[in-house]
């Protein structure tokens, strides 16, 4: 999402501190927040939980939202197995890191809305990555 397209719609852009060189790359403005491990951040009356989870980018976050049961994954991970890891800032033993170690720890049954394409489960990703 363009910079102008955010400044329209209103909508704050955060992110987490490590993921400021990549921000760079494209704005030449700073974020209006940052995102910690750990934080919770309420949202329409829904707490999400902020987790890192490096390896599509040096600062890649999830938003866990455990009263849902559903966890927005972005590009961390998608229906089939961790995100894109293909750029100079991404690496994929770290993101596979991130899925098993974040990602990993939270109940079979939550759903994973990804950053692109069908929506999956941890459960049925757990199968996928460690077979």
């Amino acid at each position: 999402m363009s910079p102008e397209l955010c400044a329209r719609c209103g909508a704050p852009m955060w992110l987490h501190p490590d993921d400021l060189p990549v921000w760079h790359l494209t704005h030449n403005s700073e974020p209006d927040g940052e995102l910690a491990d750990g934080q919770v951040i309420t949202v329409a009356g829904t707490d999400l939980h902020v987790l890192l989870t490096p390896g599509h980018s040096p600062g890649s976050v999830c938003l866990y939202a455990p009263d849902l049961g559903v966890v927005f994954s972005g590009d961390t991970l998608v229906n089939g197995g961790p995100g894109a890891t293909g750029r100079s800032f991404s690496h994929r033993p770290t993101i596979e890191a991130s899925i098993r170690d974040r990602l990993f720890a939270l109940p079979d049954e939550t759903i994973v809305k990804t950053g692109q394409g069908a929506d999956t489960t941890i459960g049925a990703e757990r199968v996928r990555l460690d077979g």
